[in-house]
Formats: C-alpha cells, structure tokens, sequence
C-alpha cells in the first residue's frame, strides 16, 4: 500500500510531525518517497542487526512520534508485529504486557527513555531508542511474506483498556488493517487533498486507525502531534489548515472550553470525527454553531474501529445516534440467546466485518462460530436504519422488573448546563431490587450544596419516564477512568458502597 501510494506522489507530504511536549520542538517532515525509504531501511536494520524474523513481535514505548508508524510498515515487510504500549499505564501494568507477548525488543521515544531502559531491564528485553533507527539510507530490502499470507499475518496487538478484567490484545492482521482503511477513507470521503490532525494517542486504535492510518493509504498529510493540547491543536487548525480530526469527549470539551476558542479560525475543517457514544451536548453545539458537524465512530479495540459512522450530512439530524455501518460491516442486534431482536427492540450490538480481528492473542477467538464480534453494548435501530446506543450489557438497571439504560440518562443530564460530566449506576434497592444513581461532576463555579440535585431531578421530569430517573445523586470532583478515559462505573459503585448518596 505504502509503496503504492508513494509511486503516485512520491514528493507528497506524508507526515509533518511536532513534538508539542516540547515548547521548541521543531516540526519534522517526511515525503512518501521518504517514509517508504525509512520503513525499508529500518526493516533491514531490526532484520539484520536485530533478528527480528516473521512472527515476532516489537513493543513501542513512547508519545505518538514518527518512528511509531515507520515500525508499522517496517514489521509489516518483515511479518512482524507491532505492540503500541499504553504510555499512562504503571510500570507494573507494563510488565504485565510485556511478560504476555514476549516481544523481541523494546523500541521508546526520548520522552519516557528512562521508563522505557528500566522496562527492558526488569522484562529481560534488548531496547533501541527511536533516534537510532535506520536513516532513509539505501538498505537491502529484507524479504517479506506472500501476499496470501500477509493478508492473515498479524501487524498489531492491541491490548484492551481493561474495565471489566485483565486486558486482552486483539490481533490485528495486515488484511484487518488494509480492510479498515478502505472502510474509514470511504465513509469519510477522504482524499489525497485532505490534511488530517491527529493528537489522539496511537497506542489506541482510535487514534492509529479511525484517520491516520486511512489518511495515508489515500495520500493526504497527517499532521501528527506528539500528546493532546488544547492550545496546539487551536493554533494548529488555524495555521497548517487541516481538513480533518479526530477528538474524544474529554478533547471536545477542553477545545470547547479554551481562552482562544471564541477567536479561533476553524473554516478549514469540514468535519470533526469523534469516537465515543455520547458526546458532550455544549461542545457539540459549539462546533455545530461555527458549522462544522461533528461526526460521530461507533467501534471497538477489536472492530478495526470502523464499524459504525455518522456522517456529516446527518451530524445534526441525528445527534446522538451513532450512525449507520460502515461500507461492508453487518451489524444485528441480539438478544441473551443469541437470537435477533424484532425492529425497536433493545439488543446487543453484533459485528462481522472484515476489519474485526478474529482471535485474542495468542489464540483465543474474538468472534462467535459465525464470524460476530460480540460488543456488550446494548443498541436500539430506528426505521431509518441508524443504531443509538443505550449502554452496556452489565450496565444495564433491572428496576421493579422495568429496563434502564444508562445512557439515556448520561446523554439527557448532559444537556443540563450545570452538569460537566456524569455516569449513572446501579445500587441494590430492598423495595425496586435496584435503583438508577447519577455521579455528577458539576460545572466549573458550582458547588453541591443543599438541593444541588433539584434543578436536574426536574431537567429529566421533562425528558424520561418516571422509573427511569435516578433514586440518589453524589457529586464528586472527578470520574474515575481507565487510561483510555472510559469510565470504570464498577469503582464507582465502590465508592457508593463507602459513601452512600446524600440526595
């Protein structure tokens, strides 16, 4: 693919990089030509000088950075495989991983060198610093597997966040990855003329995989920045002019939230993907307001992620939707059993599609006899064909025998000024069996005093059925969340078994 796109224009700009951890990082540019020179010879180095063969496996450690994506292509050739470590993790959480997959040798940026030596020292793991890899100096090219084989041979693990137990690495191969590609540039109509921002993590498929990745395989620019800031991505989207980006709620909301928003140039984007099931109601309005829809990616760390899209020409009509299936991908919803749910029932989301990974590394299946990925997340479709997800499988409330989906309430409470964040939960109740309880994190300027609760109780009157407003409230300074930022509601409901609700 690299080499494909890199004969159409080699002196393409593929990637423009700045280290915004530093306040003087100066930007790093590669053509195509360049990139597919710097994977070629970084493939014959870890070959050569390495012994990195078909089948094994390199950790990377470090902010997103060049190199990252450069040892992508480079294992891809070698039929390596790439493992992206999450950089917010403990250094116990890092050895865990490390003690998984065996990797062969540990690849770290400047940044976290130190973090990194001390990892392969405890693992038993040689490390290389990413300054040391080949230049784009001419290099035999190492052979690489056969297309049929390459097509099944993984290229990246990637370890889930791990909310509900010990994390998993799904296993991405180059045809999971190439699939993805296709299906991510089709539904966001990119192109060669696109100038994408990336400045969400790559250790994530999100933001490896959602529009870096399709980004080069059609030819456009990726302007990669090295960590997430508010300020940088501002003034980024008003000086290189990008045409894309992808943001989280958390992201949305500090963008939204910035001194320099109100002045802030945005005419070059045409759209803002963000990943997540709810977003932030005021964010969303502010993009919207400044008329550029925000659209919304429905997937998981085992879907590719692109499985589910809202496009831009239905970013406002259907807020809060999650779209429809990405060109390819089968979605049904299903019930305990297995069995399909009838048109406006709640089920759970099922996907096949040629960009889920099938196993868990190292073989352990991912998908049911039947090739679906089973998501956890419960869903309703609409007439029109678009899904809404309504929450999780186990987050689901059982109150006086009637359904509650925590969802409904985040993304209603959401709207509610006074609210920044929430997660509704549920707690053993003697009369109902359970009850809904809503952990809010109050707006900048607001504090919980007596009655903090009312105007919201009164917000969802207006919105929900009765059963499905929450029993008890608890404000608290900030949600607890993994290193992905989702939200661990099974520390939440620790929290609510020590310091019950006072509303």
């Amino acid at each position: 693919m690299l080499e494909r796109v890199a004969q159409v224009q080699p002196d393409g700009c593929a990637l423009w990089w700045r280290d915004t951890a530093l306040d003087s990082g100066e930007p790093v540019q590669l053509t195509y030509a360049q990139l597919l020179a710097r994977s070629h010879a970084v493939a014959s180095q870890l070959q050569t000088t390495h012994g990195i063969a078909q089948g094994d496996r390199v950790s990377w450690l470090g902010l997103n950075h060049p190199a990252q994506i450069i040892l992508l292509f480079a294992l891809a050739r070698l039929g390596a495989t790439l493992v992206p470590l999450n950089h917010r993790l403990s250094p116990a959480e890092w050895r865990a991983v490390m003690a998984d997959c065996t990797p062969a040798l540990l690849v770290h940026d400047n940044h976290l060198a130190p973090a990194s030596i001390a990892l392969a020292r405890s693992s038993g793991v040689p490390s290389l610093a990413a300054d040391a890899l080949a230049s784009e100096r001419p290099a035999p090219l190492p052979g690489q597997p056969q297309p049929d084989n390459a097509w099944h041979t993984p290229a990246l693990l990637v370890y889930t966040s791990g909310t509900t137990g010990l994390p998993k690495a799904a296993v991405h191969t180059q045809g999971n990855l190439l699939s993805n590609m296709a299906i991510a540039a089709q539904s966001q109509a990119m192109g060669a003329s696109d100038t994408v921002l990336t400045v969400l993590p790559l250790f994530h498929v999100g933001g490896l995989c959602i529009q870096t990745l399709p980004a080069l395989s059609v030819g456009a620019t990726v302007l990669l920045h090295a960590r997430f800031d508010a300020g940088a991505t501002l003034a980024a989207i008003e000086n290189e002019r990008p045409t894309l980006t992808l943001q989280v709620p958390a992201t949305l909301k500090a963008l939204y939230e910035h001194p320099r928003w109100p002045a802030a140039d945005l005419s070059s984007l045409r759209a803002v993907w963000a990943g997540s099931s709810v977003l932030p109601t005021a964010a969303l309005s502010g993009f919207h307001d400044r008329g550029i829809p925000v659209c919304n990616v429905y997937g998981s760390t085992e879907t590719g992620p692109f499985s589910v899209a809202l496009p831009p020409d239905h970013a406002k009509s259907h807020a809060g939707t999650c779209g429809w299936p990405g060109g390819g991908v089968e979605v049904k919803l299903c019930d305990a059993s297995g069995t399909t749910v009838s048109q406006g029932e709640v089920g759970e989301i099922c996907i096949r599609a040629p960009n889920v990974a099938e196993r868990y590394w190292p073989d352990l299946p991912a998908v049911d006899p039947e090739g679906f990925f089973h998501s956890g997340d419960l869903a309703l479709q609409a007439g029109d064909g678009s899904f809404t997800v309504v929450g999780r499988s186990k987050d689901m409330i059982i109150s006086g025998g009637e359904n509650i989906y925590p969802a409904e309430i985040e993304s209603a409470l959401l709207a509610h000024p006074l609210v920044s964040e929430c997660a509704v939960i549920a707690q053993a109740d003697p009369r109902w069996g359970e009850v809904a309880v809503a952990v809010v994190v109050l707006a900048a300027g607001n504090t919980a005093g007596e009655g903090w609760a009312a105007p919201l109780q009164s917000h969802l009157q207006e919105r929900l059925a009765r059963y499905k407003q929450p029993r008890r409230w608890l404000a608290v300074e900030a949600l607890p969340k993994t290193a992905l930022g989702k939200v661990q509601k099974g520390a939440l409901k620790a929290l609510l078994a020590t310091d019950p609700p006072a509303v």
